[in-house]
């Protein structure tokens, strides 16, 4: 079947039909970079991040963008508080969300642009702006006017009269209707500033990403990303200020949005005080665990953070690694390697089955990685199933052989890599010749051998099972 999306926009589920056939634009915004990313961040960009890898598995040709916002309110007030430049704040907080994005396996963007890199680009579409009714300058300040376009509202569904309760409306003795949002601020004494026809200052948040965008995927282009908090104001100005300005729509042809994470009953929000940061998160988990976690349940939900859910996912994720680890014992030399796939719908190529295509199907509908990743836990209890016939010589290594294959081109689009660090054929020689030991003392009646040899493999984190068809051994604590 096609690939459904959900638009915000159009409040539903629809076929997604890229602008260019075969290739496909994304813009996701990107961080304001003044402090550590917390883990309601990081989710929403991982999940665009995997977004993108799974229409490049569906062969489309991608180009992902995501921003910085460089310059702001907030990196001002950090920079002063800490006595060094804006850039000095940026820089350091840049280079620790790309060190975030990197443990949690997270696909770079193919375009990251800085906001302070397009000021000129802004400048001008505000003077378009200004010229076309709307917009004006007031006290070296220009405001977009909303009353001046008709369609403003039509994202969050909201009227004028409801968005002026919007606590994210900014106030201001010169604007002329609550709601009109700020293109360019006048300087501030200390503060950056850029020169302009409207004298010195610096772009609004919002005129930022529409420039940016526009410039690197084109007006129309297929995807718009980002967080639901962001719905309201900052995507519905993006949308005002595009159209208006080029007198065409849509901006974009799909806007999706990512739920938020909660601690207990709030959001979590920086400006609430109650974050978890991505990197502390990290110093606890893996990667692999933390991703697992942001991505088990639909982008769209709203998710809970809890310790309780980072364990489930911790073993979650420890039944799929203690699954592969078996099966590179069981078959040896059997054992498949990972090849990179892409699953297009052209009639060249065969068409996925079983696993594969359930995978496939999940996805197609908007992303469900809830179904996506219920098919992984179904796939591998059906492997460890052939892993105990094979012991008994009840089933062939081929059958298992497959399945991996599916089971690693599954996990890959999901961004797991799966690379062992334990298992070779020195390793696993030892191990084997332990259990021989262990065995032999068991027949031998020296059950305290037999449980030592036991007790001192499982503190090196090998775990040992007894079968009626003899012991198996994985890496990892027991399953459940």
């Amino acid at each position: 079947m096609p690939l459904h999306v959900f638009d915000t926009l159009r409040r539903e589920a629809v076929e997604f039909v890229p602008r260019d056939p075969g290739r496909v634009g994304l813009y996701c915004c990107g961080m304001t970079v003044y402090n550590y990313a917390h883990i309601g961040n990081m989710r929403t960009f991982v999940w665009f991040g995997f977004i993108s890898s799974y229409l490049e598995y569906r062969g489309f040709d991608v180009t992902y963008v995501m921003n910085y916002t460089d310059i702001d309110d907030k990196i001002i007030e950090r920079a002063n508080i800490e006595k060094v430049p804006p850039d000095a704040i940026t820089a350091k907080y840049i280079a620790a969300f790309e060190e975030d994005l990197r443990n949690l396996g997270a696909r770079a963007p193919d375009i990251v642009p800085r906001a302070t890199g397009h000021i000129d680009g802004m400048i001008k579409a505000i003077e378009g702006l200004i010229e076309k009714g709307f917009a004006y300058e007031a006290e070296g300040n220009v405001w977009f006017s909303v009353e001046k376009f008709s369609d403003y509202g039509k994202l969050s569904k909201r009227s004028l009269e409801d968005l002026k309760t919007q606590e994210r409306i900014e106030p201001h003795s010169s604007k002329q209707h609550p709601v009109d949002f700020s293109l360019w601020k006048a300087a501030k004494e200390g503060e950056p500033a850029w020169e302009s026809p409207w004298g010195p200052g610096r772009p609004g948040w919002h005129i930022e990403c529409s420039v940016m965008s526009e410039k690197y995927l084109g007006m129309g282009f297929d995807l718009h990303g980002g967080g639901s908090d962001l719905i309201f104001p900052h995507h519905e100005n993006e949308i005002a200020q595009a159209e208006a300005l080029t007198g065409e729509e849509p901006f974009a042809r799909y806007w999706l949005h990512a739920g938020m994470v909660q601690m207990d009953t709030e959001k979590m929000s920086k400006s609430l005080g109650n974050v978890v940061t991505a990197r502390e998160i990290l110093k606890q988990y893996p990667g692999e665990v933390v991703r697992y976690w942001m991505l088990q349940g639909s982008y769209r939900s709203q998710v809970v953070f809890t310790e309780n859910a980072m364990a489930d996912a911790a073993q979650s994720y420890d039944r799929w690694r203690i699954f592969l680890d078996a099966s590179r014992h069981a078959l040896g030399d059997a054992m498949p390697e990972p090849t990179p796939v892409k699953r297009t719908d052209d009639s060249d190529n065969e068409p996925p089955t079983g696993y594969v295509r359930r995978f496939i199907d999940a996805m197609d509908a908007d992303f469900n990685s809830a179904e996506a990743f219920a098919t992984v836990h179904e796939l591998v209890k059906e492997g460890n199933k052939l892993l105990e016939s094979l012991q008994r010589g009840e089933a062939e290594a081929g059958d298992l052989v497959e399945l991996i294959h599916s089971f690693y081109e599954i996990t890959a689009v999901l961004g797991f890599g799966f690379e062992s660090t334990h298992d070779s054929e020195l390793m696993g020689g030892l191990i084997g010749y332990l259990l021989e030991l262990r065995e032999t003392a068991r027949a031998e009646k020296a059950f305290a051998r037999a449980d030592e040899i036991r007790d001192r493999l499982e503190s090196l984190g090998v775990t040992i099972e007894d079968t009626p068809s003899g012991a198996r051994w994985r890496f990892g604590a027991a399953a459940n």
